[in-house]
């Protein structure tokens, strides 16, 4: 089920998005009573989707990022596949929904969109067996790592420049009926102005999921609605104040955001 936190009235709750676009009426959304990291019940209420304002679809504690998990996008910026996983960390206030604007920050002038899937955790997890780690997985969304490319270069470690507020768009839903099987080879697509950029597919991850899980919680405990991004594609590029930056990805919608000059 696809799964979405929204706004209505001023009020914020979760819901299961229901229909698809091309329904007479459009999807809806069926209000849920609770929370989707515990057992819950559809309350019938049932609400446009059109009539609402998507958020992220989680509140994380934290964002851990894996960098370079795909051999051509490391080659793309001359850089070597690692001999382990690359973690780093976007706060939670780089975390942004569908249709909120990424502001451009002002120590940058080349900022990039790096498409991923993000996997986002269902329960408390530390030290997961790799036969376990289906079990910790709540679902899956769109993400976008946007960066500052030059101030990663310039500053030798990425707090700054993967960490500056708005630089983790995600959304617009978390699909739950995906499984490892399947995440493991979904196609990802991002577009800026409708123009393809970047075209990959999860299968060319260098460590799969599994792995990522298994390395991240040896070291540290993740919570409910922790998200984890698995790395980028090759054909990241830069993005302009004014461009619509997308990431589509198979069988789970598409994220849309705009950039802004930051005020």
């Amino acid at each position: 089920m696809r799964i979405a936190r929204f706004s209505i009235d001023g009020n914020v709750a979760f819901g299961v998005v229901e229909g698809e676009p091309s329904d007479p009426d459009g999807p809806v959304i069926d209000i849920i009573k609770g929370h989707p990291f515990a057992e819950f019940e559809r309350s019938g209420q049932k609400v446009p989707l059109s009539k609402v304002r998507l958020l992220p679809p989680v509140l994380p504690n934290k964002v851990v990022g894996i960098g370079r998990n795909y051999a051509e996008h490391a080659a793309e910026l001359g850089n070597e596949v690692p001999d382990v996983p690359v973690v780093f960390f976007k706060p939670s206030t780089s975390v942004i929904g569908p249709g909120d604007p990424v502001a451009y920050p002002s120590f940058s002038s080349e900022v990039h969109y790096e498409a991923e899937l993000a996997v986002v955790i269902g329960r408390m997890c530390r030290e997961v067996p790799r036969d376990r780690v289906q079990d910790v997985i709540l679902g899956y969304t769109c993400g976008n790592d946007i960066t500052a490319r030059d101030a990663q270069r310039r500053e030798k470690q990425w707090a700054r420049a993967k960490g500056f507020d708005t630089s983790c768009p995600l959304g617009p839903w978390v699909e739950t009926d995906i499984d490892l099987t399947r995440a493991g080879d979904l196609g990802i697509m991002c577009t800026v102005n409708g123009e393809q950029r970047q075209l990959g597919r999860t299968s060319e991850m260098v460590r799969p999921i599994e792995d990522l899980i298994v390395y991240i919680t040896e070291a540290m405990t993740l919570l409910p609605g922790d998200v984890v991004l698995t790395g980028t594609p090759a054909g990241v590029g830069p993005l302009s104040v004014g461009d619509e930056v997308a990431v589509t990805i198979e069988g789970i919608g598409t994220l849309t955001n705009k950039v802004i000059k930051r005020g």
